[in-house]
């Protein structure tokens, strides 16, 4: 390895009208620059606030998966820490959410017409799109929430959207052993359709798990957009309520929508798509099916919005913690 004493540093030469035996001038400010920046370069360090190239950046995002982990696990852990119940909100927070909604729109309205056990699909619906919602905040957080770290330490700052999701994956394991259990019991109520459990259950992890993907790449979206932009972190409620009323939580898209452009495009945008594999796994409903086309969409939705997420976050890192 080069030594910071091996470095030459650059130097005037002597003037032509100079005395005999005058040393060369230093050239100055210029010259102190490149001597530290050589002095930088062999001692390995690298320039902040620099992006790197896409493949040494997806490489050193990677080399930190375990860090990852343990901060998604962590943060998990201590979100509820600080009330009686602790961890409990966790499954009790969603559980509310459902009782309302089934009391509310199951019960008083009737928004779940034609379904044979509509508790089972709201408490579906409820449960799954609080997983997309609680992503989606938590990653507007991600890199405001954590000025003081991305100014003063250098590490990839997606790690940051990475660890959120994480977190978000890590609490929603337990409320979905929760949901199964009030799926199975809602058919013990007289008038609705029983909920047996078959062999579709085992496609719920993989539901799940694309939902996730694509969580993760809505994470890397949001939290380059809030970064630049704060503003739209006051904006974002109210989106996701739009979301939550467009794509079915709470009724039957095929059942309420006429229009076939519209009801194909409200049945086929991400969320919904997610909603219904979902409840294709744990109902027991004529019109929702394990449909091969629902997956593959499911498939390319989480996909394409995690690469097209993960490439736009990149293109922002040399900008967070300066904004």
């Amino acid at each position: 390895m080069t030594r910071a004493a091996d470095i030459e540093i650059p130097t005037r030469g002597p003037r032509e009208d100079a005395p005999a035996g005058e040393l060369p001038a230093p050239l100055g400010p210029l010259a102190d620059s490149d001597r530290m920046r050589a002095v930088a370069q062999a001692a390995g360090l690298r320039q902040m606030g620099v992006r790197p190239p896409l493949v040494p950046y997806v490489q050193s995002v990677w080399r930190r998966r375990a860090f990852i982990a343990t901060l998604g696990r962590s943060k998990a852990y201590a979100r509820n820490q600080g009330s009686y119940l602790g961890q409990l909100w966790s499954v009790l927070t969603p559980l509310l959410n459902s009782i309302v909604y089934v009391l509310v729109f199951g019960v008083l309205v009737g928004t779940t017409r034609g379904m044979a056990n509509p508790v089972a699909f709201i408490v579906v619906g409820v449960f799954m799109y609080r997983f997309f919602d609680s992503s989606v905040m938590a990653a507007s957080k991600a890199i405001s929430g954590n000025l003081n770290l991305v100014r003063s330490v250098h590490f990839p700052r997606a790690v940051l959207p990475l660890s959120t999701s994480v977190t978000e994956l890590t609490t929603v394991l337990p409320t979905t052993a929760v949901m199964c259990v009030i799926v199975w019991a809602s058919g013990l109520i007289p008038k609705y359709a029983d909920e047996p459990i078959t062999w579709r259950l085992l496609l719920l992890p993989v539901a799940i798990a694309l939902l996730w993907l694509f969580n993760t790449g809505c994470a890397f979206l949001v939290a380059r957009w809030v970064a630049i932009t704060p503003d739209l972190k006051n904006v974002l409620p109210f989106v996701l309520r739009f979301v939550f009323y467009a794509s079915g939580v709470l009724f039957s898209i095929d059942h309420y929508v006429r229009d076939p452009a519209l009801a194909a495009v409200l049945g086929y945008q991400p969320i919904a798509v997610y909603l219904h594999l979902a409840r294709a796994t744990l109902l027991n409903e004529p019109e929702i099916q394990v449909d091969p086309v629902m997956w593959a969409f499911g498939v390319g939705w989480a996909l394409l919005f995690l690469l097209v997420g993960f490439v736009v976050f990149w293109r922002g890192e040399e900008r967070y913690g300066r904004d």
